[in-house]
């Protein structure tokens, strides 16, 4: 974040470091350490000035020092413009890859694996209480990286669920890294083994950054779980940890998905009950865990505190299904989102059913990964008037931002206030075989009265439609079309509905929602887009969410239509419609130097909320994703055929649709939604 006067507002950062008497909402002086030098190219006397992801300024109870963490669950880059001449040229780093996804239910199935997960914060531990910090110092300067200061953030996608029969049928989660661009001196945590189902060949569970369970069977024996820390050792420091085991001969259960914490659960033999996903770990470099949650990383129920990443998924078994691990993995046959992991943790998916029913044999996909860097800025506590989320202050606003569910509670010197809000719900996904681009998540902005302290209203940031991987028949297009997303809420009665999935080839059911999903593409021609302003997947009224899904045109080559956007409809276009465009966010959510869409160019940095594309029937790239995130649509010309984009997280996009000939395709997935709350200072 750069430091510097923004509309005559006084500087942020010297708001740290002297006292304002007789305000009882400023800040007590506390003496600097002496000023130092950088080896940059320019100095600032408090921390770096860089930008890039999203910002929270907190202290660190004990021994009171601020720090500014920015957090990145969308690739971007962090760019440092100047170095502290006070504080080290050294950051710290939290790197968690995406996790594998959860296999389909072909009897009983391994939960998946969690993303590897890389830091150098100091004090983090295993569930043995093994350390896992890295020693090796991460300095920074305004040459490093490309030279220009800038260091490439690539936040791994979470692997798609499985869809189909076959072992093939989940995908592994993908890497994640930070450092200089292309470079081997940066840090990468491995994407999550994918979950392994039980099609002949037997074999051990898929390796990763935690390895996958593996799968129950009928021959006797035992099956191992994949290997993990598949990225190496770093500094002696492992990644992630195996999956779970599975036995024989009949009727048994499956092994969870390895954590970054501990190993996947074993299935349980004689009962058939399905191991439990790996323990994640906690990582507090975003906000001190103690005294608030934070609303970044997963939640544990044993501790009711965030900030925990990589927790496996929950193998499936006959008696009983795994629980996903804490730390964002997903739970084996749990209810969509359920079952899917946690966006921004690098969480394994969850097994489909055991066992497998057939209106619900879907795995859940991985949880997308997380990067975020912290440094120190100062020696006293920003004083916000209420907790929750990442919170930063931009022209004289508290700023809320939650990337993950979490509870926005006032504090002791919280008088009651209006607060501005925006609450954008997750993207629903693209469809399967030449199919339509996914809806944007409804997009709610407005201000409401919060009364006197204390207040606690618990937010929900909805997660996108999940991926199909397999692609699936076209006999089958009737139940192909794309996972619609699930609600946001800034307390229940702020409701944002998911986007809706994206229509498959030939079908009219293309999903409404908060913004609906584009119509599927085909010879039959003609189909409409699924309605937007609607609660998601009904008919029920939601006034001002966001637009319709482009329809299919009934001449050309029959190109499915793309998804709504909070900003416009989706179009129709032979050759893929165009996803609607996003909306901007509110001028008070416009900090520059923390950004909400790195994804596309300028002006659209702080525009969210759009729709994927609609795919094309032919060789060729199909519809774009409007300007806001929306995921581009998959081309169909490389076998087998590239997916649709995902929608980018944090912003509740749409996926991009699929393509249908020389191969059938799939669609990507729905991003993660988002909540903003901001009130005077």
């Amino acid at each position: 974040m750069g430091v510097k006067k923004i509309n005559g507002l006084e500087d942020f950062i010297n708001k740290f470091v002297r006292a304002r008497g007789g305000d009882s909402t400023g800040l007590d002086a506390v003496s600097a350490a002496p000023p130092g030098s950088g080896p940059g190219a320019s100095t600032n006397p408090d921390g770096h000035t860089a930008t890039g992801g999203v910002i929270s300024d907190w202290v660190d109870p004990s021994p009171g020092n601020v720090y500014r963490t920015h957090i990145f669950t969308s690739t971007g880059t962090f760019h440092v413009s100047a170095l502290s001449g006070t504080y080290p040229a050294a950051i710290e780093y939290l790197v968690v890859g995406g996790g594998g996804g959860g296999a389909n239910s072909n009897g009983i199935a391994g939960g998946a694996g969690a993303g590897g997960l890389r830091t150098n914060l100091p004090g983090v531990q295993d569930a043995g209480g093994n350390p896992l910090t890295i020693s090796t110092p991460f300095p920074v300067s305004t040459t490093g990286g490309n030279g220009s200061g800038e260091y490439t953030v690539t936040i791994g996608a979470g692997g798609g669920s499985g869809g189909g029969i076959g072992l093939d049928c989940a995908h592994n989660g993908s890497n994640s890294y930070f450092g200089p661009p292309s470079s081997p001196n940066g840090i990468t945590a491995s994407g999550g083994g994918r979950g392994r189902n039980n099609t002949s060949p037997l074999g051990p569970g898929i390796a990763g950054g935690s390895g996958g369970g593996a799968a129950g069977h009928g021959s006797p024996g035992t099956t191992s779980g994949g290997a993990g820390n598949a990225g190496g050792n770093i500094d002696g420091k492992p990644e992630g940890n195996v999956g779970g085991d599975a036995y024989g001969p009949s009727n048994l259960g499956s092994g969870g998905g390895g954590g970054a914490g501990a190993v996947g659960g074993n299935a349980t033999p004689g009962p058939g009950n399905g191991g439990a996903g790996g323990a994640g770990v906690q990582v507090a470099i975003a906000g001190p865990t103690a005294t608030t949650f934070t609303g970044v990383g997963a939640k544990n129920p044993s501790n009711n505190q965030y900030q925990y990443f990589a927790g496996g998924g929950g193998g499936s078994g006959y008696a009983a299904e795994g629980a996903g691990g804490f730390g964002g993995g997903g739970t084996a046959g749990g209810p969509f989102p359920t079952r899917f992991g946690e966006p921004g943790t690098g969480g394994g998916g969850g097994a489909a059913p055991a066992p497998g029913a057939p209106t619900d044999p879907i795995g859940g996909s991985g949880g997308s990964g997380i990067v975020a860097v912290r440094y120190q800025i100062g020696t006293t506590a920003p004083n916000a008037k209420a907790t929750g989320g990442v919170i930063s202050l931009y022209n004289s606003m508290w700023i809320h931002t939650f990337v993950n569910s979490g509870t926005f509670a006032t504090g002791p010197t919280w008088t009651s206030a209006t607060v501005e809000y925006v609450v954008v719900a997750g993207g629903g996904a693209g469809g399967s075989n030449l199919s339509g681009g996914g809806g944007a998540g409804g997009f709610v902005a407005g201000t409401t009265p919060i009364g006197a302290h204390p207040v606690s209203t618990t937010i929900q940031v909805g997660a996108g439609g999940g991926q199909r991987v397999a692609p699936i028949d076209y006999g089958n297009k009737a139940t192909i079309y794309g996972f619609s997303g699930t609600p946001s809420y800034f307390g229940t009665p702020i409701t944002a509905y998911g986007g809706g999935g994206g229509g498959a080839v030939d079908s009219t059911n293309a999903q409404p929602g908060g913004s609906g999903g584009g119509a599927g593409g085909g010879s039959l021609g003609g189909p409409g887009g699924g309605s937007g302003n609607k609660q998601t997947g009904t008919s029920t009224p939601a006034p001002g969410q966001g637009n319709d899904g482009g329809s299919c045109p009934r001449a050309g080559a029959y190109g499915a239509g793309g998804g709504g956007g909070a900003g416009g409809a989706g179009t129709a276009n032979s050759n893929g419609g165009v996803g609607g465009v996003g909306s901007p966010v509110p001028a008070t959510f416009q900090n520059p130097t923390s950004v909400l869409n790195a994804h596309d160019p300028s002006p659209y940095k702080f525009t969210i909320a759009a729709g994927g594309g609609g795919g094309l029937n032919g060789s060729g790239a199909g519809g774009v994703g409007g300007f806001g995130g929306g995921g581009d649509a998959g081309d169909a010309v490389s076998t087998p055929a590239s997916p649709g984009d995902d929608g980018i997280q944090s912003t509740g996009s749409g996926g991009g649709g699929a393509g249908h000939a020389p191969v059938i395709g799939y669609g990507g997935s729905g991003g993660s939604g988002i909540v903003l709350i901001a009130y005077p200072d």
